[in-house]
């Protein structure tokens, strides 16, 4: 079972020092959120933590070192000492697209899947009256998933090869993602406030 001597804080102090832009923090926050709920939900509540941890800090790299995504995270995340298991997970979401580091554990393959339809079912909410989830139902989702010119930078392909990766139906995957922000979205928005 993956554990970490990681605390929370040493995590986040890290993302805030090679992260300053608040869309990316807010992405960190709702990832890490969306993991850890996601981890109770399928039965991995022990590895809780573990899981909320490689959410939060799954882009580290990303703002500072565009083009070395997931391939300069192990140096970075070395200065909190953090365990391979947590290194392997991180670079992992990159999988096929900026490093071949595969998903192997289930957590690695949720974080490869939502990682990029939270930024899409965000995108959504922000055009809806509510800006929120909360009422989102899962048909409306699926037409932003459909209308490729929504959300762009939001890769469709990246989203259906990780709902393969966990032997879901794409609907379970959309469907479950949304329910665990919609459960996560006052914390996400509580935590963005104090940026």
């Amino acid at each position: 079972m993956p554990t970490t001597n990681i605390s929370r804080a040493q995590a986040w102090e890290l993302i805030k020092k090679y992260n300053a832009e608040p869309f990316h923090l807010i992405h960190a926050l709702t990832v890490e959120a969306v993991v850890a709920n996601l981890a109770d939900k399928l039965g991995y509540g022990a590895e809780k933590d573990f899981w909320a941890l490689c959410g939060l800090l799954h882009d580290v790299d990303f703002e500072k070192f565009p083009q070395e995504h997931c391939k300069k995270a192990p140096e970075l995340l070395a200065e909190i000492n953090a365990e391979p298991e947590l290194v392997h997970a991180v670079c992992s979401h990159g999988y096929g697209l900026c490093c071949d580091v595969k998903p192997e554990h289930e957590m690695e393959k949720v974080l490869f899947a939502v990682d990029e339809l939270t930024g899409l079912i965000g995108a959504a909410a922000r055009m809806r009256p509510s800006k929120s989830t909360q009422d989102m139902e899962l048909s409306s989702l699926k037409k932003k998933f459909k209308d490729k010119k929504f959300a762009a930078g939001c890769s469709r392909d990246v989203i259906k090869q990780g709902a393969e990766m966990l032997g879901w139906e794409l609907d379970k995957l959309l469907d479950t993602t949304l329910q665990a922000m919609r459960e996560t979205e006052t914390a996400v928005a509580q935590m963005a406030a104090a940026l």
